[in-house]
């Protein structure tokens, strides 16, 4: 088995108070074109998300999405292609209701909604991981 070398590269938002959007660690224009591609796919889903919960009437404690991908590279360049993505949702409801609400939203997110999301699926694999806390 031929084992390749990759780099992952990783963009974390969260959503404040406000509903602003914002990225975590870097600045947008700190980020490489790679992690831009990353952070436009996070900033999608955030604003798809939250228009689906803003129609359920439901405001999370706390909103996180982190979006990373492998690229076929050790390092980034301008040849350097992504071979998958995964997407993290870090929650924080207020009630067990709440939490089956978004549940559902962060699925037709990430499968049905987010055109970003959609785009990506056609250059590598998009997985999805759900992590959502109730404080009930």
């Amino acid at each position: 088995m031929v084992k390749f070398n990759v780099m992952k590269v990783k963009v974390t938002i969260e959503i404040n108070n406000k509903g602003e959007v914002q990225p975590v660690a870097k600045k947008v224009d700190q980020m490489n074109p790679k992690e831009l591609l990353l952070y436009s796919a996070a900033y999608c889903a955030a604003l798809t998300l939250k228009g689906i919960l803003d129609k359920e009437h439901i405001a999370p404690k706390q909103f996180e999405i982190e979006i990373s991908g492998d690229l076929d590279t050790e390092t980034v360049t301008a040849k350097s292609i992504y071979r998958s993505f995964n997407i993290l949702y870090r929650i924080e409801c207020s009630s067990i209701t709440e939490h089956t609400k978004v549940g559902r939203a962060v699925n037709l997110t990430t499968e049905k909604y987010c055109g970003t999301l959609q785009m990506l699926r056609r250059i590598a694999s998009l997985t999805q991981e759900v992590a959502i806390v109730s404080t009930e």
